[in-house]
């Protein structure tokens, strides 16, 4: 449900230029959980109700594709106790949304490398997500024991098999081709990525594909990141102009 203040920022919107695939790196969890004098989970659980605003918003505006970075490959670097509540969210949060989200259409995907992951936690996600894969709606795919270089080196290696088996010929190597052997090759590229709490990086966050995203920082910590943050953002987008390297003449 839209609050008087979302329907007036959402109505500046061009309809016509919404971007197709927005990216958000959800930083500020634990320091919004320090502000409170919370443990870092804390702060984690609230995020999880920031994500549930944000999909319902993005859903609302009918966005073709909204990604979420949930765990980076060096979040393991954590304490134990922070990665094993990170993980009892991921799956309490799926099984309490799965519903909801087959209610309105969403599909659900994880994207990420499966080492260092259990089977059995593994099993457990595929049995959550392909519940929803039928759905036809907006794409939500959550990044989880994700990195940007890890992934475009599986893609080389992969590349460098069917090289290898005579599939692939180095000179058919282009960037398509790379494109097409990382985790998100049935999906564009992001065309907006926010990041939350003001810090001014990337943190290995598809490094591949968002080489020509427009990039929104807000100081806003993601637990109070909601819906009118989020439309602020498109608006902001919108603002730009995107030149590709040309002079945009």
């Amino acid at each position: 449900m839209m609050t008087d203040e979302i329907r007036s920022l959402t109505e500046q919107l061009d309809p016509g230029r919404l971007p197709a695939h927005v990216a958000i790196i959800m930083d500020g969890n634990g320091r919004w959980a320090r502000q409170r004098h919370r443990p870092r989970l804390y702060g984690h659980r609230a995020g999880a109700k920031a994500v549930r605003q944000v999909v319902e918003i993005a859903g609302e505006l009918h966005l073709p594709h909204l990604t979420l970075y949930a765990f980076s490959t060096e979040n393991w670097s954590r304490p134990r106790d922070e990665i094993s509540g990170l993980f009892s969210l991921l799956i309490e949060y799926l099984k309490k949304e799965t519903d909801e989200l087959n209610r309105k259409n969403v599909v659900l995907r994880l994207i990420g490398s499966p080492a260092q992951l259990k089977p059995e936690f593994l099993k457990r996600i595929h049995d959550l997500t392909r519940k929803t894969w039928n759905n036809t709606g907006l794409h939500l795919n959550v990044l989880f024991n994700y990195g940007g270089r890890q992934e475009i080196t599986d893609a080389v290696r992969q590349i460098a098999e069917e090289i290898k088996s005579g599939a692939l010929a180095p000179d058919e190597i282009n960037s398509g081709i790379i494109s097409q052997r990382l985790y998100t090759k049935d999906m564009p590229d992001p065309d907006l990525v926010i990041r939350t709490s003001g810090e001014l990086r990337l943190s290995n966050f598809l490094v591949w594909q968002a080489a020509y995203a427009e990039i929104h920082v807000t100081p806003v910590l993601w637990p109070d990141f909601g819906k009118a943050e989020f439309v602020k953002a498109l608006l902001d987008y919108q603002g730009r102009q995107r030149r590709f390297g040309g002079t945009g003449e």
